[in-house]
């Protein structure tokens, strides 16, 4: 009997890299299928029945899991706590489960309940898995650290994923990269030296993807597509005549380092290739900071006219930019705001410092004793608790940053950025692309949405300049429009959310404090301390139930967390009142 396999890619919370509040507009309910798990799967015995449940499109079952043989799943830090519920489902249903990917590679040792884990690249350890698995031998762990060649992978199985449900396709050119940033785990998962596919290989994956239906936005997943110059070269010249030869069914969008500004070359090949954003990590405009974190590609450029390059070329830079950095004054906050403004870039993910598992960021601190945790959960937008002790005062911190968000994620500042952007692009083949099916609904729902929306006027105004800039960019144009409902949605939702965080901080010292009260009156009564202590709990409901449903999640662990801890008070409440504290 042929074995079935289940691959289950776990949820994605709401971030801002999420677009959840973008997709319903698109009619899509994830921005990208799991590359990772169809990579993979391509890799398994073909005798083999695969199914694959992408959690983020489609619910999972304990039915599906308990039906299965093996369910192997792959995760980012990100999806931790989906992660955790798929392992619990699994052993509810007495399912091994097979785990990959970037968090369980730097955390295994933290994940219990997984039956088998393949660490690292698949290449090196999926045989061997597979080969001990077939005789019933299976090993606990599989991690060799090797890099292997990458005209060993396999085309992905996109004949898994239902076309129907994303808003755009995902393929890798490359892994590794020749930089150490401190703060990158990068390296550490891949290596510095950036393995390519051949340009016949990665043209082959887009003819397969061709087959199989999809068009529109794609996706090079590399954490630096330039990082092999050499190979990158061969590979853009054939993508143009690939481009041109289909008729260009494929916008592309990457990352890369902001070096690729100075490689005049470079970029217009790229941009006759089709490609139409990059995602460059710029962090901080502080050279100091950049220079201790061995950010030197940063370094060597002037920032503001890197971004002013591309962009001028007919790429639009997408920006990732930190705060909590050692050397962070207490100016890094408008430094941070002026320069993204100035910059005019629309998609500006600025997220806090984390010290991610197995970097040198995470060893240094760790040295320092100045640890707060093992790992982090990966989203440093919605989850404000920092896993290291800053320099800063972390108060501060974390209150700079909300303004950052805050003063960028204005519906008037976003929609001047993209403006900017607009003036400055030259327009580009790749940035005009024909209005289509999805676009068009895109833009339906965008004015029956936004126009009577708080931001109104501010939108409206948008797209009657937007649409006098730069006729011919209308795609981009109600991308940008929607895209901005998204970002002004979650930072909404996250600022209402640490207001929240904020409310259960305030009632709990109020408990404190009426405890110290009730004792220094002489009076011991637990029934009134328990009713005054029902009283803050129902007043904390109340608030819990205000925040925007998609955070509702978050909302309510932080409730019961308020519960639990106030229980906790009421229980030691002489301890606390003779100037003890709580365990």
């Amino acid at each position: 009997m042929p074995i079935k396999a289940l691959l289950v890619y776990p949820e994605m919370p709401p971030t801002y890299w999420s677009m959840c509040y973008a997709l319903p507009f698109l009619g899509r309910k994830a921005t990208l299928p799991p590359l990772g798990l169809l990579t993979m799967a391509a890799m398994l015995p073909p005798e083999w029945e695969l199914t694959l449940v992408d959690q983020n499109v489609e619910p999972l079952t304990l039915e599906a899991v308990a039906s299965a043989d093996l369910v192997l799943a792959s995760a980012m830090l990100v999806q931790k706590v989906s992660f955790e519920r798929l392992v619990a489902f699994c052993r509810e249903a007495g399912t091994p489960v097979v785990a990959g990917g970037p968090y369980p590679t730097s955390c295994w040792e933290q994940i219990e309940g997984v039956t088998y884990f393949v660490l690292g690249e698949a290449e090196v350890n999926l045989p061997p898995f597979l080969a001990a698995f077939a005789q019933g031998v299976a090993a606990h762990r599989y991690d060799d650290p090797g890099h292997p060649d990458l005209a060993a992978t396999p085309a992905p199985r996109y004949d898994l994923a239902a076309r129907r449900h994303y808003a755009g396709a995902a393929l890798q050119y490359s892994r590794g990269c020749p930089h150490d940033c401190e703060f990158c785990d990068i390296v550490s998962l891949f290596g510095h030296r950036p393995r390519t596919k051949s340009p016949a290989q990665f043209i082959a994956e887009l003819d397969l993807l061709l087959a199989n239906g999809w068009s529109g936005s794609l996706f090079v997943v590399d954490d630096n597509f330039i990082g092999n110059r050499t190979e990158v070269r061969r590979l853009l010249p054939a993508l143009a005549r690939w481009q041109e030869q289909h008729g260009h069914p494929f916008d592309f969008f990457t990352e890369a380092s902001l070096d690729l500004a100075a490689d005049e070359p470079l970029l217009d090949a790229m941009v006759a290739a089709g490609f139409n954003m990059v995602f460059v990590g710029i962090e901080t405009p502080d050279a100091a900071t950049l220079k201790a974190i061995s950010k030197h590609q940063n370094v060597r450029a002037d920032l503001l006219e890197s971004v002013r390059t591309i962009q001028g070329k007919g790429i639009e830079v997408a920006g990732g930019f930190i705060v909590g950095f050692d050397e962070d004054g207490a100016d890094i906050f408008d430094r941070q705001i002026r320069f993204i403004q100035d910059a005019g870039i629309p998609t500006a993910m600025v997220g806090l410092l984390t010290a991610l598992p197995k970097t040198r960021l995470h060893a240094r601190l760790a040295a320092e004793g100045r640890l707060l945790g093992d790992s982090s959960g990966g989203n440093n937008t919605h989850d404000l608790a920092l896993n290291f002790v800053p320099r800063m005062e972390a108060v501060s911190l974390r209150e700079g940053y909300k303004r950052v968000l805050r003063e960028l994620y204005t519906p008037s500042h976003y929609f001047a950025r993209c403006l900017k952007l607009l003036r400055r692009m030259r327009p580009a083949k790749a940035m005009c692309r024909s209005v289509g099916i999805m676009e068009v609904r895109a833009l339906f729902h965008s004015l029956g949405r936004q126009i009577f929306s708080r931001y109104g006027y501010a939108y409206v105004s948008f797209l009657a300049r937007a649409m006098a800039i730069r006729p011919r960019m209308i795609a981009e144009i109600i991308a940008m429009a929607v895209k901005g409902h998204h970002f002004i949605t979650i930072t909404d939702g996250l600022l209402r959310l640490e207001r929240f965080r904020d409310r259960l901080d305030l009632l709990r010292r109020d408990l404190e404090a009426q405890v110290r009260r009730t004792w220094t009156e002489g009076r011991s009564h637990l029934p009134e301390l328990e009713a005054y202590r029902i009283r803050l709990v129902k007043q904390a409901w109340a608030r819990c139930r205000k925040v925007p449903p998609d955070l509702q999640g978050v909302a309510r662990g932080l409730f019961e967390d308020f519960r639990l801890a106030t229980a906790r008070i009421v229980v030691r409440a002489p301890d606390l009142a003779m100037g003890g504290g709580l365990v």
